[in-house]
């Protein structure tokens, strides 16, 4: 599979097991992860959790490739988290797809973020503005009453 990801012209950094893959994580970024439901120590299911519980990785697309009659497992898999369940036996054409919708609805996501804390940004500039604009405007209006009261009395 490595290597049809790979001959796709994805960069594919292999774990053997969940928890090397979650250390993976840590020393280098990755746009989406793809693991088996069914692993030892650590479960499809346990580490979609683990992705889904850490701040930093938490927006990372997670696939899971399950047998053809895990139902129950796919439940569990979404339930924990999981962006989309691919079963066995699949054309790697259509995970190949899958892979690149979860990547576009990924950066989609990002873009959107970046989107909003500029607009947040802007926000707070334009309040910041009006602030001013406003006690400019109360100096101003105090000034005048100062001026008519100075100029009313003569």
């Amino acid at each position: 599979m490595a290597r049809r990801l790979n001959e796709a012209g994805y960069r594919v950094i292999a774990a053997e097991s969940a928890e090397k893959g979650v250390a993976e994580l840590h020393r280098q970024p990755a746009d989406l992860v793809l693991a088996e439901l069914q692993m030892p120590v650590m479960s499809g299911v346990e580490l979609t959790r683990l992705i889904r519980d850490d701040s930093g990785f938490r927006d990372i697309p997670v696939i899971l490739i399950t047998g053809r009659s895990d139902a129950t497992g796919a439940i569990r898999a979404f339930e924990a988290g999981a962006d989309d369940i691919v079963a066995k036996p699949f054309h790697n054409e259509v995970l190949l797809a899958r892979i690149a919708r979860q990547l576009a609805r990924a950066r989609a996501v990002r873009q959107l973020r970046a989107d909003n804390a500029t607009l947040d940004a802007r926000v707070v500039t334009r309040a910041i503005e009006l602030g001013e604009a406003r006690a400019a405007l109360q100096q101003s209006e105090t000034e005048r009453r100062r001026l008519t009261g100075l100029f009313g009395r003569a």
